[in-house]
């Protein structure tokens, strides 16, 4: 073959119509006498499964690690040699063998910037090791001096295509079985004197040796998983069970990959934010300082836009309570809006819903402007049109506490609904396009607004009451009702309105409200308004970066580009459009 034959088989090469691109999925490189270097077999075994396989040099530049994770869907943590106790505080036993530093250095780095990004994980030997030492697990640093029960030889020297001892899957639902069916012991091979002692906190086991050592865990919530054993040596010689491993961890890739592309085409939008609240002065959302919310996990999680509202807490109803609540509105909001002048290149504050495009369209993150109870209004209607001016689109009318304007899931009923000034309000709002938000607001009051108002209302971060039965959540009753009148309920991140079990609140629950609220109000009336820096936060998404994990999973249930385009964010721009036209169609 000459050079003139390989140059015409790239050059006659066209791709096939509709032919799937291979999602990229990187492989960490194992480090020998200074060569960046990988078994083919790895490389084999993500070939096979229709992965495009990328070899991640060894470095510890996180610029240059950044820009190669950005462009990847999956990643395999290889195997190699001891990980250097010194990373996890303890000091070396005479039995660790060989480690390096640099190499140690170089995974712990890409391993956080990968799972910053959500992009599926699968680890194998060494990588399933320094993953457990990454999310907070322990090893063994030799298991032969440490572990004082009847070891298996895990330090096998025959060929690794073959398996050499078997593992037991664990019981229940998980991967493993997913990925085997209804096998509860598979065979495997094993080369390796560490071990994982204790799995990293929010990881379950999936498997384990008859000896007893840990041989594979997971995420139950993000597709992050690892195994002890070297599959990728196995299904490069035709073992179809570790062929399937591979095949779904490309899968995931394959999937990370589609959500991240129609991320790129629709508007995302997360309509409830406090992250004002969480600062008790200035702040700087182009820092990654604490909150839950900035510009880096923004664009991390691929959204385009988040709603950054002035929260203000239920307070005394008197002259100066009043004036203060009006005080600290204003002062919160101005602080969002000079977040434009430290960041011109990268965010606009916007208002309309052509602003928000004009952003996406730019390159830009918008944030947008919201008030969070009603109390800031005092008892002076010309403030709704004070802070419209200031950029606010939308209003909630209460919070944790009756008002002068209504009464509250969580107050005491004192006007039954909303009160003759709280109707004046919502007219008002009407009559200056700022959006009704009826979260925190009693059925009472929901049902009020309903009557009252010109045009569709939203519920800015709520869920649904019959899967997390709590005041603060929406019956099957007011989401028909809300939908009726062409209304948005956007699901609410908090744990205490996801699941009963607070603690045990998941983005599978999340996902399942989703699910709810489409089936009882229609995909045209669900979005997504997370609460974060507001307590909102659940296991699997717990910020702004790992918001993209909800497209992930509800590619997996079945749903269609068209419907994420509008849960992400379509249906709120309807509402948002038709509220702010209906002052001009008055006229």
């Amino acid at each position: 073959m000459t050079v003139q034959d390989l140059q015409q088989r790239v050059d006659q090469y066209v791709p096939a119509r509709g032919e799937r691109r291979m999602p990229v999925i990187g492989i960490s490189a194992n480090r020998k006498e200074g060569l960046s270097c990988i078994a083919e077999t790895y490389v084999r075994a993500v070939l096979d499964a229709g992965g495009a396989p990328v070899l991640i040099p060894v470095i510890t530049d996180i610029q240059a690690l950044s820009n190669i994770v950005d462009g990847l869907d999956g990643l395999v943590m290889s195997g190699g040699g001891d990980i250097n106790p010194l990373f996890v505080n303890e000091e070396p036993i005479p039995r660790l063998q060989d480690v390096d530093p640099y190499r140690d250095e170089y995974d712990l780095l890409l391993l956080r910037l990968t799972a910053n990004r959500q992009i599926p994980i699968m680890g194998i030997c060494r990588g399933h090791q320094i993953m457990n030492v990454a999310f907070g697990g322990s090893i063994y640093q030799d298991i032969y001096a440490q572990n004082y029960g009847s070891l298996l030889k895990h330090s096998q020297s025959i060929p690794r295509e073959y398996p050499s001892h078997s593992v037991t899957l664990a019981p229940g639902i998980n991967r493993l079985r997913a990925i085997f069916g209804d096998a509860e012991r598979i065979y495997v091979n094993s080369f390796h004197h560490q071990a994982v002692r204790t799995v990293a906190p929010g990881f379950r086991p999936t498997a384990t040796a008859p000896d007893g050592l840990n041989e594979a865990m997971e995420d139950p919530e993000k597709t992050i998983f690892s195994v002890q054993w070297h599959p990728e040596a196995m299904a490069a010689h035709g073992d179809t069970r570790m062929k399937a491993l591979f095949a779904y961890h490309v899968e995931n890739a394959r999937r990370f990959a589609q959500a991240k592309a129609i991320h790129q085409r629709i508007i995302t939008i997360d309509s409830h934010t406090d992250t004002p609240m969480i600062f008790p002065g200035t702040f700087n959302i182009g820092k990654k300082e604490g909150g839950k919310v900035n510009l880096p996990f923004m664009e991390e999680g691929h959204i385009d836009a988040a709603f950054m509202v002035a929260y203000i807490p239920q307070g005394k109803r008197d002259e100066q309570g009043l004036a203060a609540a009006t005080a600290y509105a204003i002062e919160r909001l101005n602080e969002v809006k000079r977040q434009q002048t430290l960041h011109p290149d990268w965010m606009v504050i916007a208002t309309t819903p052509a602003e928000i495009r004009a952003a996406k369209q730019a390159g830009k993150k918008a944030i947008c402007l919201g008030v969070e109870n009603g109390y800031a209004l005092g008892k002076q209607l010309d403030r709704i049109r004070m802070f419209r001016e200031m950029g606010v689109s939308y209003i909630t009318l209460c919070h944790n506490g009756d008002n002068d304007i209504c009464d509250s899931a969580r107050g005491q009923g004192e006007w039954g609904g909303l009160s003759p000034f709280g109707r004046e309000v919502v007219r008002e709002m009407n009559r200056t396009g700022v959006m009704i938000d009826v979260s925190h607001a009693a059925e009472s009051t929901f049902y009020d607004v309903l009557q009252t108002s010109e045009t569709p209302i939203i519920a800015s971060h709520s869920s649904a009451r019959a899967l997390c039965d709590h005041p603060r959540n929406l019956t099957d009753d007011q989401l028909k009702a809300l939908a009726a009148q062409g209304g948005v309920a956007q699901i609410c991140l908090y744990k205490g309105f996801i699941n009963p079990e607070a603690e045990k609140a998941s983005l599978s629950d999340a996902v399942r409200h989703i699910q709810h609220i489409v089936e009882i109000a229609g995909i045209d009336h669900v979005g997504i308004g997370s609460d974060f820096d507001g307590d909102g936060e659940l296991r699997g998404c717990a910020a702004t970066n790992e918001l993209i994990n909800i497209t992930v999973r509800l590619l997996e249930a079945g749903y269609m580009e068209a419907d994420l385009r509008k849960l992400w964010g379509g249906n709120l721009l309807r509402v948002m459009t038709e509220v702010q036209a209906y002052p001009t169609r008055m006229k």
